[in-house]
């Protein structure tokens, strides 16, 4: 029976603990993230003075974890889907912009806590794009598929925020994937 207890009260030690934050005034899950990732940032900044490496010329795939690419895919076989929502996502530019901040990761010479501050702050500005985008596209898609305005917000609304948890889980530097934070520099050891 302890252990059971133990599983189910662990959860709510770990709300305890980051419940009111730190120093920073950041939420819980903004100071779980702190801990998890700031050493990677401390990383990439070492990597970056150490190896004195150049920043590599810009590439994008545009939306991530193949999201530009699954969805070139429907607009291909599915010619409906095309019509209504084009070859790329709507939110597309978004994704190259919020590409160009993390392509430079804040550039040689900020330090983590710099980087870790940019990366949150580009991450927040594709959830405010991808949101925007919804509003942008409301009343086509208020038409097309007969839903109220609140509807249309509230699914984009969702769209955004779970790009927003998959850039801040999938995005870390230093992990050697090809959408990372400061993936523009030489890769970190």
């Amino acid at each position: 029976m302890r252990i059971v207890l133990r599983v189910y009260t662990f959860p709510y030690l770990l709300l305890l603990l980051f419940a009111a934050g730190n120093s920073y005034g950041e939420s819980a899950v903004d100071s779980l993230e702190r801990q998890l990732e700031m050493g990677r940032h401390k990383q990439l900044v070492v990597n970056k003075l150490q190896k004195q490496g150049e920043l590599t010329v810009f590439t994008t795939d545009g939306c991530s974890g193949g999201l530009s690419v699954g969805w070139e895919y429907l607009a291909t076989h599915i010619s409906q889907f095309q019509t209504i929502h084009g070859d790329l996502p709507p939110w597309q530019s978004c994704c190259v912009t919020h590409d160009l901040v993390y392509h430079k990761a804040g550039g040689r010479t900020a330090d983590a806590e710099e980087s870790f501050a940019l990366r949150r702050e580009a991450d927040r500005a594709l959830q405010s794009c991808v949101a925007a985008t919804g509003t942008d596209r409301l009343p086509e898609l208020s038409l097309q598929y007969h839903l109220s305005a609140r509807e249309v917000v509230l699914l984009y609304t969702g769209i955004a925020n779970l790009m927003y948890r998959a850039v801040r889980i999938g995005g870390m530097p230093c992990t050697g994937l090809p959408w990372r934070w400061g993936y523009g520099w030489a890769g970190c050891e």
